[in-house]
């Protein structure tokens, strides 16, 4: 079984340019998310799939594996079905290039138990919101699950509401993804739907048709590089590391 890892990292964030390259301790930030990746040895190979030749110059400098992309895609995971089409795998594990904190442990958990060969298959990882002020957050996505661990639902509002209870516990959506070749090309010739041109949550697509996405829950610490204020706490948690 072929499982490829793919690190997206664009340069033209709107809330922070050129956020892969960003410095953490002497290095960018893509280096430390790769080098995370990297020591996982289920994976066959581990590429950076960008747009700008910036991040490129900067992964030869540092002999880490590229891949071109196409600077049009509209989502993640049409970079991801462009690496497909260039890549050949049974499986494509996607770890955000914001997150130089996750562990390889943690990416592991994503990985299918079994070969899912004739069937779409989608996979994501949650944890347990460890603030409150994360929950009314619409930058983190919240995630529902059944007993079976199938997403029951995906948003950017906190779900679910506490009608009758607050005895329970709020999960969030953590960084990393895996999909087999016929989940990325079912959701490049899938339109967007209701509820994703709504809330711009990428993976409604799937829900919206009725595609179970598989959540395995994680005990992770990662923290997600969306601000300069998040990279001066990941700073911070490496040089105490240190």
């Amino acid at each position: 079984m072929k499982i490829v890892a793919v690190i997206p990292a664009r340069y033209g964030s709107s809330r922070f340019p050129g956020k892969p390259l960003a410095d953490i301790c002497g290095k960018p930030m893509i280096w430390w998310v790769y080098n995370q990746v990297t020591q996982i040895q289920e994976f066959s190979d581990v590429f950076i799939a960008t747009d700008d030749e910036r991040i490129v110059t900067v992964c030869e400098q540092y002999g880490l594996k590229s891949v071109i992309t196409s600077s049009d895609h509209s989502t993640h995971v049409h970079r991801i079905h462009e690496v497909s089409d260039k890549i050949d795998a049974d499986y494509y594990v996607v770890v955000c290039g914001d997150e130089p904190l996750i562990s390889p442990d943690v990416i592991r958990t994503v990985l299918p138990k079994s070969e899912v060969a004739d069937n779409i298959y989608v996979g994501g990882l949650c944890r347990y919101f460890s603030d409150p002020a994360e929950v009314i957050d619409p930058a983190n996505i919240k995630v529902v699950t059944n007993d079976k661990n199938e997403c029951i639902l995906l948003s950017r509002a906190v779900v679910p509401f506490p009608y009758k209870t607050v005895l329970f516990r709020y999960k969030k959506v953590v960084g990393v993804e895996c999909y087999n070749k016929r989940a990325l090309n079912f959701f490049v010739s899938a339109p967007k739907g209701f509820l994703e041109s709504i809330e711009d949550v990428t993976l409604q697509r799937f829900l919206e048709n009725k595609i179970h996405i598989k959540y395995e829950m994680v005990d992770s610490v990662s923290l997600s590089v969306d601000t300069r204020r998040d990279l001066e706490k990941v700073i911070e948690i490496i040089k105490n590391r240190k």
